[in-house]
């Protein structure tokens, strides 16, 4: 006697969502489900955007996301939405938006820039300031009408004032000084070596002939601490760099309406709870924005364009 044939379907799975945060240092998919409870997380490869480079930031993309279905059980996404450093321009978006189509990650893909899902991390539904300092630097603002503006993220060329690239470069530069006698005697040139294993100035100087911009970016931590152990020209970079970065929400309320955000929230590994940068950077906005309320709120860029991701 022949068995009957089950009907029972198979278990529906619910839609996930994800959310990549594409940055100078590294990529990190979030994906969640319709409730925004995290199911997986992974970190790749520096993801950050450029006009020529869409491919190989779409080919990062989707191998960190499948790191981060893997760990989430491989579910179905819906919705994806990529928050690329670099993506501030329509062409970029673009680019990297047809690029991962090739992919097949999500049924619905959409690019924004990283400062538009920090904000939805750290102010959902809300008016607020992001300033973040990672490789570069940007800020956003959201107004109570749900405009947003932004400042900077202009690129090592034209701008990222306070950002890891910047405050490395200057570091390298003070201890250039220092080993070539036109500078002040600071410990970040001992420091610098360490960090790039060179032992004296000729072999530095043929690490940064070959240095990448993250590569040189990382020398920022090595000023942090520098500065953190008292060395004056180290304090004085690190003030610097707070300084241009107080200048990002200067700029931004200058173009906001009356109704001025309340919020301001600070991310990205420069402007971490322990770094030198975030503490002088505090001070900074006290005295140039005192109206402004500083949170200690988290920014996570990743979930930020996750949630987003449910929204679309």
């Amino acid at each position: 006697m022949k068995a009957k044939a089950s009907s029972a379907h198979p278990p529906i799975r619910p839609s996930a969502y994800a959310g990549i945060d594409a940055g100078g240092s590294h990529t990190e998919a979030v994906i969640v489900d319709s409730e925004r409870r995290v199911l997986g997380r992974a970190r790749g490869a520096p993801g950050a955007l450029r006009p020529d480079n869409a491919t190989a930031v779409a080919t990062v993309i989707a191998e960190t996301l499948g790191d981060a279905s893997k760990n989430a059980g491989k579910p179905t996404i819906a919705s994806l939405v990529v928050a690329a450093a670099g993506a501030g321009r329509a062409a970029e978006r673009t680019a990297l938006e047809k690029a991962l189509r090739k992919h097949k990650l999500a049924t619905k893909v959409k690019v924004i820039g990283d400062g538009e899902a920090a904000l939805e991390s750290a102010f959902p539904n809300q008016s607020g300031i992001v300033i973040l300092s990672g490789t570069g630097s940007i800020a956003y603002a959201r107004d109570r009408s749900g405009n947003l503006r932004r400042v900077g993220g202009l690129g090592p060329q034209l701008g990222d004032e306070g950002g890891g690239f910047a405050l490395g470069r200057a570091a390298l530069g003070a201890a250039g000084k220092a080993a070539d006698g036109r500078g002040p005697a600071t410990i970040l040139l001992e420091k610098i070596h360490h960090a790039t294993n060179t032992a004296d100035l000729d072999n530095l100087i043929r690490w940064a002939q070959g240095a990448s911009r993250e590569q040189v970016a990382a020398l920022a931590q090595t000023a942090c601490v520098a500065a953190l152990e008292g060395d004056p020209i180290a304090r004085e970079l690190v003030e610097h760099a707070a300084h241009e970065l107080a200048q990002h929400a200067v700029a931004l309320l200058r173009r906001l309406s009356p109704e001025t955000p309340g919020g301001v929230a600070l991310g990205g590994r420069l402007l971490a709870s322990d770094s030198p940068v975030r503490h002088r950077l505090v001070a900074a906005l006290n005295r140039v924005a005192p109206q402004m309320t500083i949170t200690d709120t988290a920014v996570d860029t990743g979930l930020g364009a996750a949630s987003l991701a449910i929204r679309s």
